[in-house]
């Protein structure tokens, strides 16, 4: 599975963040690179030190919004966001 190693790295550290709540956590394998405050700063800084090695940009949440998405059996009915 791609980037499982870097989810189960964001998963194991998440109770120790609290402070960083809201922000961008930079992950590339089990290593906690850096925080951000904005999600293209963090991208970046990803691509620049990585290249194009998988790493994981993800926004601290200490609860994860649930989003559910319901879609008709019917190809042609629009997709509904709840």
């Amino acid at each position: 599975m791609a980037l499982e190693t870097e989810l189960a790295t964001y998963t194991k550290h998440l109770p120790e963040w609290r402070e960083q709540e809201g922000r961008f956590v930079l992950i590339h394998g089990d290593a906690v690179v850096d925080f951000f405050g904005d999600y293209r700063d963090a991208l970046r800084a990803g691509y620049r030190q990585f290249g194009l090695e998988p790493f994981l940009v993800k926004q601290v949440h200490q609860i994860e919004q649930v989003q559910f998405v319901s879609r008709s059996v019917d190809p042609t009915t629009p997709v509904h966001l709840v």
